[in-house]
């Protein structure tokens, strides 16, 4: 099998990406049905509405943290009022303003920002998510519908062989029994089929709720199970993963979230000023002195301006701050390295069973199936001649049966394979149809 050197593709796909709608971090092996399905689940989900919400409300926590405190007026009354040389003070008014000392407030702003790059990657991570159940759903949809297929051929064939062995028996060359085993047999293809639609219920269920519809919507079309054929080079999709995946790309903002925490529990250390304004109306001099000789600037009401600074004495509970955002930082290290081996393995493990049922299709494909026809056609001409039995009719039927739905399992099982790997690295795995 010539199959695209996945290294290449990788990198072809990485270059030519592009921005918004029209890069789809999924691949759908020109399969439209699915294609349709995936974009309403992404339109209409509700857990990717809520992660977009929930990003949108972190977004907003930016302006708040980095504005100002609201200033503060005092008014002053006095029960009675102070004489001063120029008049009894009436009242007052004063404006205090307190600012965070420099680099506090980007600080905050740092933290706020992190935390909303972080929301971002997790709306990547659950539409990730999303998508690949809806493959997982799908490929399994279109497994029942092409069970429920060769359930109907194996009915159709054996209907046949009823009627081969009812005319055997009325010509007295063959045994009622042969009948009876064959009605059973038919019984039992009816129960499977049953079996299946019910299968297939539920996972038409699975869709809709993903993509918000009720629960008894019915979806008619499947693409059938096409699969794409891919050399596996875990070397290359490892290097895509640790840029591309939404898990790596969040554990590492979650690094970058606890250091810009870390920075602004170190700048607790440093003080905050507060600047002030201060007004204070005097009524002048009423006394007798004072109207016979008014002082200078008689009754002018006064202005001050004030200056101060918090002292951040109480260190050891700013010094508990900082160990804490140290831990932190510590923390997100050490589950950015784990999220990064949980990666590396999903690779791992997915290529491995890629590889694996991408031969036992191979086997199935180029002997077992023509293996388990031959033997049909050979049990089935043994039979009409009366050489052998129903029991080894029934026995190479079931057999075909069997390695035609072990087919379909496996090729359903590589899909489902191809939409874990693109969920563990982020990006829609490239692959072309088989030739």
């Amino acid at each position: 099998m010539n199959a695209i050197k996945l290294a290449g593709a990788l990198l072809a796909t990485l270059g030519t990406a592009q921005a918004g709608a029209e890069q789809a971090d999924y691949a759908t092996h020109g399969d439209e049905a699915l294609g349709a399905l995936i974009g309403e689940a992404l339109d209409r989900n509700p857990r990717i509405r809520t992660a977009l919400a929930e990003h949108a409300a972190a977004r907003e926590i930016v302006p708040q943290v980095t504005a100002l405190p609201d200033p503060r007026v005092a008014v002053t009354g006095f029960g009675r009022q102070p004489e001063t040389r120029v008049g009894p003070q009436r009242g007052g008014l004063a404006v205090t303003q307190a600012i965070p000392w420099f680099g506090k407030l980007a600080a905050r702003g740092d933290v706020a920002t992190s935390e909303a790059a972080l929301r971002d990657e997790f709306v990547d991570a659950v539409r990730a998510d999303i998508v690949a159940r809806v493959k997982s759903a799908y490929y399994d949809l279109a497994y029942q519908d092409e069970a429920i297929r060769i359930t109907t051929q194996q009915e159709e064939l054996l209907r046949h062989y009823e009627s081969l062995a009812r005319a055997q028996y009325s010509q007295g060359i063959g045994l009622q029994q042969a009948v009876v085993k064959l009605q059973a047999q038919i019984t039992r293809a009816l129960n499977r089929r049953t079996d299946l639609q019910r299968r297939r219920a539920t996972a038409e269920a699975t869709l809709n709720v993903l993509r918000d519809r009720p629960v008894d919507s019915a979806i008619t079309e499947t693409g059938g199970l096409e699969r794409p054929v891919v050399d596996i080079d875990i070397a290359a999709l490892r290097g895509v993963a640790r840029e591309a995946s939404p898990d790596a790309k969040a554990a590492a903002l979650a690094i970058d979230s606890a250091q810009a925490g870390l920075r602004l529990a170190q700048r607790r250390y440093w003080p905050d000023v507060v600047v002030g304004a201060g007004w204070a109306n005097v009524a002048g001099r009423r006394d007798d002195a004072g109207r016979s000789n008014p002082p200078p600037d008689n009754g002018k009401d006064t202005l001050n301006f004030t200056v101060g600074v918090n002292i951040p004495v109480f260190r050891s509970s700013i010094d508990a701050g900082v160990r804490e955002a140290q831990a932190r930082v510590s923390a997100a290290r050490e589950a950015h390295r784990g999220t990064l081996l949980d990666v590396d393995l999903a690779i791992r493990t997915i290529g491995l069973e890629l590889t694996t049922v991408d031969e036992q299709i191979a086997l199935y494909e180029n002997a077992l199936l023509q293996q388990a026809e031959q033997a049909l056609r050979s049990t089935e001409e043994a039979y009409s001649t009366g050489t052998t039995g129903v029991l080894d009719l029934l026995d190479s039927e079931e057999v075909l049966l069997e390695v035609r739905l072990g087919l379909t399992r496996l090729e359903t099982d590589y899909l489902k394979a191809l939409a874990r790997m693109e969920r563990a690295i982020g990006r829609a795995f490239p692959a072309r149809r088989q030739p």
